[in-house]
């Protein structure tokens, strides 16, 4: 008898057990599925995928592309802050791919590791970068090379490749190196829209191109032709730029300490002309959907650039603008991020990491200092507080652990904070 109510509960723990391993089993699966199965639509506009722009070049030249480690390293820093989607800019470097290969192990290492990338393909005129004629409106023949590349990648890494974005800032008409004219960006929109069709990109890939909101005819109505029309309703979605921060030289208005807000502190001129600047991207942003509208257009819109540089000796700086420091960064960056999430736009904030490549020749050069973090891994004003939260305890770049620019002291920083000129001042230098 007894030996018989040993076998029953041998019996009995053993289906447990096995329906326990089938049940994890299960859920494991499912777990995988629902990751498998996570499209743009489901990302895009949602505030617990937070989204960024990123480079991880270290080096004063792209010759020295960054390795597998340090871009996992990158990846690490990134995800610990809750971003869980990238934008990149090309394919004919290997650094896209690199960073694709990155996730993957790191998906590998931790089933749990989420991230997924905004994929970018070059596109050029005719001559574009060389000492030959530019002619804008004949595209280089390199576009089909780089479209074919960016296809293959979309097809190689579907779990992770979303979107595809034919195109950064290529029809700006101050992008005088490069730019191309809308039929060139429709023409491969529609190409991989197509694609998708016949089953040769997956079905629910988003197609894109990312640029300046005037491209996007939220500017001047010279930009407002029947490509751009077309566009807008080839494309599933319209990454537009906004860039409050060159604003603040081109259209002093704008910047200036208005006459009411003169007899305020510095820190509250300063926060004002902050909010001025949120309001101003609103507008661009507001600009762009109206165009979009008078088109019989409804889709999302969200933020494919938008950021603000830390070091200046040009237009923002002491000698211009004024609008360049790590206080006004950590402000718009704020600022931005509340008003994106509460509106579920996704805003690739530009940008992660500083990167000198951009301005080699002139180091303190503005496009070199846009990121959240310097090269050797000390996170600026706009992130100390995540320092101090811990989450970045055991992560490193570049073998340094991340600390705080200033060494964390406010006032040391607030030191370098220049309040913007007045109106008056502006006036009276035009």
């Amino acid at each position: 008898m007894k030996l018989k109510v040993k076998i029953i509960l041998v019996t009995v723990c053993s289906i447990f057990i096995m329906s326990c391993g089938e049940k994890n089993s299960k859920s494991k699966k499912e777990e995988m599925q629902t990751l498998k199965t996570v499209t743009a639509k489901d990302i895009l506009g949602n505030p617990n995928y937070l989204a960024i722009s990123y480079g991880g070049y270290r080096k004063k030249s792209r010759d020295s592309q960054p390795t597998l480690k340090e871009l996992k390293d990158d990846m690490k820093i990134l995800s610990a802050m809750g971003i869980k989607i990238l934008r990149t800019y090309n394919v004919q470097l290997p650094h896209a791919s690199n960073i694709l290969k990155a996730i993957t192990e790191l998906k590998q290492e931790d089933s749990s590791f989420e991230m997924y990338v905004m994929l970018g393909a070059w596109i050029d005129c005719l001559n574009a970068w060389t000492d030959q004629p530019i002619n804008h409106d004949i595209e280089s023949p390199n576009n089909a090379a780089e479209i074919e590349r960016a296809v293959a990648l979309a097809n190689q890494y579907p779990d992770i490749i979303k979107v595809l974005a034919v195109g950064n800032e290529a029809m700006v008409k101050w992008a005088t190196s490069y730019y191309v004219q809308p039929n060139v960006i429709l023409k491969w929109v529609n190409h991989l829209q197509d694609l998708k069709k016949s089953g040769k990109l997956p079905k629910n890939l988003w197609i894109t191109s990312s640029d300046d909101f005037a491209s996007w005819g939220g500017g001047e109505h010279q930009y407002h032709v029947e490509d751009l029309e077309k566009l807008v309703k080839a494309v599933d979605y319209i990454s537009m730029h906004t860039y409050p921060y060159h604003n603040s030289h081109y259209n002093p208005e704008f910047w200036g300490v208005p006459e009411s807000e003169e007899n305020l502190s510095d820190i509250e001129k300063i926060d004002a002309a902050m909010k001025r600047a949120i309001n101003f991207s609103k507008h661009q942003y507001d600009s762009v959907a109206n165009y979009m509208k008078s088109l019989g257009v409804k889709k999302p819109i969200h933020i494919g650039e938008t950021g603000w540089a830390t070091v200046s000796k040009g237009f923002y700086g002491a000698n211009g603008s004024r609008a360049t420091d790590e206080y006004k960064q950590g402000l718009y960056h704020k600022l931005m991020r509340e008003w994106t999430n509460s509106a579920r736009i996704s805003c690739f904030y530009f940008e992660a990491f500083n990167e000198q490549w951009k301005d080699a020749h002139h180091p303190n050069g503005s496009e070199n200092h846009f990121g959240l973090f310097t090269i050797d891994g000390k996170a600026k004003y706009p992130i100390w507080d995540l320092v101090d939260k811990g989450i970045f305890k055991g992560l490193t770049r570049n073998g340094n652990p991340i600390t705080k620019t200033y060494n964390g002291d406010k006032n040391a920083l607030l030191q370098e904070v220049l309040v913007p000129p007045t109106l008056n001042e502006i006036m009276a230098h035009r």
